[in-house]
């Protein structure tokens, strides 16, 4: 690793967590982009195009991004991780799914079976995606959600901490949360 470019990083440090602290994006963006592999470290928060126009600013630069991927990881057979695609500790890629670019799956999550998940997506630590879910471009899928097989979140949806979804989620919307509901059930009587 060469070091880390970052507008704010290089105003106090000259290096951080063992990695020499190289200056500016303008700095990077004056090398050779063919002596370089990228890597975006910067996190997502819902409706923040931050990460993705980093990626945008960097591509059209005609950088190549590294997908990462955290050792602690499992990734099944089948599964493929677009450019730029970073994957952390501990979480799960099952067999047949699809992480698109410049998307992360965060810390312990878990992706279950032919899942499609597109670019610049962002999810959240310990969230569950069961089989055949598909989450389009810029979704955001907050720490502990759940979301059950085959279902679709649309493009920009953000899905609230916690939250359970039991079906899809229509474009640019947002689900925060479940209402418990009271249910009889005749085995409990």
């Amino acid at each position: 690793m060469e070091g880390v470019v970052d507008p704010e990083l290089v105003k106090t440090e000259t290096v951080w967590r063992a990695v020499p602290v190289l200056g500016f994006d303008a700095d990077l963006l004056e090398l050779d982009p063919k002596d370089f592999l990228v890597v975006n470290g910067d996190g997502s928060l819902p409706r923040n195009d931050l990460r993705q126009n980093l990626f945008k600013k960097f591509k059209s630069a005609g950088f190549d991004f590294l997908a990462v991927v955290h050792p602690s990881t499992f990734i099944g057979s089948g599964a493929m991780l677009g450019e730029g695609a970073q994957i952390m500790a501990g979480s799960i890629i099952q067999p047949d799914c699809q992480v698109g670019k410049n998307a992360i799956v965060n810390t312990g999550a878990k992706l279950d079976h032919d899942c499609r998940i597109g670019a610049d997506v962002y999810i959240a630590p310990d969230v569950t995606i069961s089989g055949n879910v598909a989450i389009e471009d810029g979704a955001h899928i907050v720490t502990g959600a759940s979301v059950i097989q085959g279902v679709t979140i649309g493009r920009g949806a953000v899905i609230g901490a916690g939250t359970v979804v039991i079906e899809s989620i229509p474009e640019y919307s947002k689900l925060m949360g479940i209402k418990p509901r009271r249910t009889k059930c005749q085995d409990w009587e």
